[in-house]
């Protein structure tokens, strides 16, 4: 496992731990892809109800709320497959401080 993906999970498992339902993955291009569940992140490539798909800089942008994800969407620097309200709902846990 890379130190990006390490970093992601360090990152993310306190933002998603009890507040996802179902699973949602985050490709994060070139670098392989983090699992959301409500057990936090963890490194993985199953399916999933709900993937996003970007670069390692949009998705840091998108952490760091410099990035508004809607509009990473819409640019087409984030793509989504699946469910829209869980990609909703991914989205606020990614930009979520805490």
């Amino acid at each position: 496992m890379s130190a990006i993906i390490d970093d992601y999970i360090t990152t993310l498992t306190p933002r998603a731990k009890g507040h996802i339902r179902g699973l949602a993955k985050l490709v994060i291009t070139g670098h392989g892809s983090v699992m959301l569940s409500e057990a936090g992140a963890r490194a993985g490539d199953e399916a999933a109800d709900v993937v996003l798909s970007a670069s390692d800089e949009v998705f840091r942008n998108i952490l760091s709320g410099a990035q508004n994800p809607v509009m990473a969407y819409m640019s087409g620097k984030l793509k989504v497959e699946g469910n829209v309200q869980r990609a909703l709902k991914v989205s606020a846990i990614l930009t979520a401080q805490g």
